[in-house]
């Protein structure tokens, strides 16, 4: 009778997710090297001068692809969560998509069964509930989840949960003790990542809240913040993994720089016990990087007309290929990042991390001189404001576009005019438009619900990066069939 009751709690609590967001999409052209510009001089067109500077590289550890596989589909990265016979009654999903044995064999893609430090099962969310979603009914590692809903408060959830597991496994029961610090943490978080649409993520901001309630140097959680945050949320899309070997640094204003590695770690601040649990998980993130880095984009699964792309990739490479890089044989990425006042694309994600305020240094600092920025592979965060010009592979599957995933085709990418102010979608799946490449969508006239992207709240806009606008409707529809094939 207990572990049925609770099984229908679980079944109205929605786990946060959490993930250290990387980066997605935009289409651009400048001009390589240190902060330089060019002038593209369509016909008769006024000059365009665009400013750009090069990302530095770093070298990146390397590990074993196939143990980076299994401890990131399965491995114990998180250390506090739901207990398990809980959990299972109330969330058991045959589809196992990741073919996964044991405890995980019957659980859900985006939650893992691990073994709390106290030695009770537990299930909590793992990395794949942002880094892989599905299109066209494939599921797809490495494609960012496009229809998580962060518009409701989830702390309100855990409160039935935070009577029903005391009640039925006992106040101090070890069941509690392997509960407590994911309840901490979800609480902290949920009040503070509310978002205004379906389908953005939150995971900036989620980063900023487990900061304010860590020591940087032994990771140590706070039930007291340090630091007092502002409730306002700042949009985010989540970019596709497979991007990632290409880049010389991480997040949409590329300000992560350094040690990959230590970034992904982030997500564990969860749940994390302490710094030898971080070194631990650091370790074994050096054989998932190795596994990310074998990721490749899927395929376009519609018809190509090969003589239109070829068309198109000559445009492309005319107007795009000098921030976006070449594709086929000896490609190239330039790793470039495009100034604020070139790309004139919403401003609020890159001006929340270079503006002089208290908060904002108090997030850079504890990642460059704490446990993260002090130790010999250190993370370094880098904010110099504007947004990445991304690797476009498999840019057909990664709609929603630009960074906070405000354009729902990529024929609206390439034409600015065109983009809805507010539209509005199913989040079905395989509800793709093969003309338009990108989600079907209906155009509002207002925000009804969560379901509306509403472009003119802060940080959604669809402004910017109007370079497409100069091509024909003719060339339009060659470029869009170019990328059909990247």
């Amino acid at each position: 009778m207990r572990v049925t009751y609770i099984s229908k709690i679980i079944k109205l609590f929605y786990i946060i997710t959490v993930g250290f967001i990387m980066n997605q999409v935009v289409i651009s052209c400048s001009k390589d090297g240190n902060i330089v510009t060019e002038n593209i001089e369509p016909e008769e067109e006024e000059s365009i001068v665009i400013k750009t500077q090069s990302i530095p590289f770093s070298e990146q550890r390397t590990g074993n692809v196939e143990n980076g596989k299994e401890y990131l589909l399965s491995g114990d990265y998180m250390s506090s969560g739901i207990p398990y016979n809980a959990f299972v009654q109330g969330n058991g999903n045959g589809a196992n998509v990741l073919n996964r044995t044991g405890d995980n064999e019957i659980i859900s893609y985006d939650y893992t069964a691990i073994t709390a430090s106290n030695g009770v099962r537990v299930v909590a969310p793992n990395c794949l509930s942002c880094h892989s979603s599905r299109i066209n009914n494939e599921y797809v590692i490495g494609l960012g989840s496009h229809d998580t809903d962060f518009t409701i408060n989830r702390a309100i959830q855990t409160q039935t949960l935070n009577v029903a597991i005391p009640l039925f496994y006992g106040e101090n029961s070890e069941e509690w003790e392997a509960y407590d610090q994911f309840r901490k943490s979800i609480e902290a978080i949920a009040p503070k990542t509310i978002t205004k649409s379906r389908g953005v993520n939150t995971a900036n901001k989620i980063a900023e809240v487990l900061v304010s309630h860590r020591d940087k140097n032994t990771l140590a959680w706070s039930n007291e913040p340090y630091i007092e945050l502002t409730d306002e949320v700042i949009p985010t899309d989540v970019p596709a993994w497979w991007l990632l070997k290409k880049k010389n640094a991480i997040f949409y204003n590329a300000m992560g720089r350094l040690d990959f590695c230590k970034s992904m770690i982030g997500a564990s601040m969860l749940t994390l016990t302490d710094v030898e649990k971080a070194k631990d998980i650091d370790q074994n993130m050096v054989d998932v990087l190795a596994y990310i880095e074998t990721l490749e984009a899927p395929k376009y699964p519609g018809d190509i007309d090969e003589g239109l792309a070829t068309t198109g990739k000559a445009l492309f490479n005319g107007t795009c290929a000098t921030c976006h890089g070449t594709y086929g044989e000896n490609e190239s990425y330039p790793n470039l990042l495009v100034a604020l006042e070139s790309i004139e694309t919403d401003p609020e994600l890159s001006n929340h991390y270079t503006a002089v305020n208290e908060e904002n240094e108090y997030f850079v600092d504890w990642f460059n001189t704490g446990w993260f920025g002090n130790n010999a592979n250190p993370l370094q965060l880098t904010p110099e404001g504007g947004y990445i010009a991304p690797p476009l592979d498999g840019i057909w599957a990664t709609a929603p576009y630009l960074h906070n995933g405000s354009v729902p085709t990529l024929q609206d990418m390439l034409n600015s005019t065109k983009r809805p102010k507010y539209w509005r979608r199913t989040f079905i799946n395989s509800d793709y438009d093969y003309v338009k490449l990108g989600w079907n969508y209906t155009v509002e006239t207002f925000q009804q619900d969560k379901h509306t992207y509403d472009t003119t709240l802060k940080g959604y806009g669809n402004s910017g990066h109007k370079f497409g606008d100069k091509f024909t409707e003719e060339e339009r529809k060659a470029v869009l069939e170019y990328l059909k094939t990247l």
